[in-house]
């Protein structure tokens, strides 16, 4: 077995998972971040590929004594996904009208990010083409998820996931969900994404804008000798 890797930063991780990613000679692809963590990687991603970036915004709605408990979440886009963790809604006694009213809440908080992030502009077209899903890693899957699904919605021609570093049994929970995971390693015992980097600060909003403004993140235009 080979050992396993310790990436010294997120940027270094996406550098080793572009690589990959340019061995499959994707058509049309589309790179989408999971913020904030996973722009780092994602912007080392859509260099190599010279694709367009943009964001998959993702808000997690609590169980009302325990907010820290995901009974849901919300992802952004035209028609908003939200995917409700049914388990955990009827052993804590969460009501429809109260997931109803976080889901607004929620989605007006998103609107609020994407303004930061990238100025209001819309989301990148990603119909008929090939998707890119890409964070810093996995733990339980439960926010890719819906990731997934409500890009899946948006019919891109190819749904793809790659990340850097996620356990073994999550990636294979969540391989009905794209046509494609790639996934650097997958240690055993997994316990955290934290330990398989040696910069794991947390990304913040400066950090994210500043990055999304020095990377492509729209659609090419055509130039005049075309």
């Amino acid at each position: 077995m080979n050992a396993m890797r310790i990436f010294k930063d997120r940027t270094e991780a996406g550098h080793v998972l572009a690589q990959r990613l340019l061995e499959r000679q994707f058509n049309k692809p589309v790179v989408l971040a999971l913020p904030r963590g996973g722009v780092p990687v994602a912007v080392e991603v859509a260099r190599a590929l010279d694709a367009p970036l943009d964001l998959v915004l993702v808000r997690k709605i609590g169980v009302p004594e325990q907010p820290e408990l995901a009974v849901a979440t919300v992802v952004d886009g035209e028609e908003p996904e939200m995917v409700v963790n049914r388990d955990v809604q009827v052993l804590a006694h969460v009501s429809s009208e109260y997931l109803d009213a976080a889901r607004d809440r929620q989605l007006a908080e998103i609107e609020r990010r994407r303004e930061i992030y990238l100025a209001g502009r819309g989301q990148v077209p990603v119909e008929g083409c090939t998707a890119i899903v890409v964070d810093d890693g996995i733990a339980t899957g439960a926010t890719v998820r819906a990731s997934l699904r409500a890009l899946r919605r948006r019919h891109p021609a190819k749904l793809v996931l790659a990340v850097p570093v996620a356990p073994a049994s999550t990636i294979e929970d969540l391989r009905s969900d794209v046509d494609e995971i790639i996934c650097l390693q997958t240690p055993e015992p997994f316990y955290a994404i934290g330990p398989w980097y040696r910069d794991f600060h947390q990304v913040g909003d400066d950090e994210v804008v500043a990055m999304l403004a020095e990377a492509k993140t729209g659609v090419k235009e055509p130039t005049s000798q075309d």
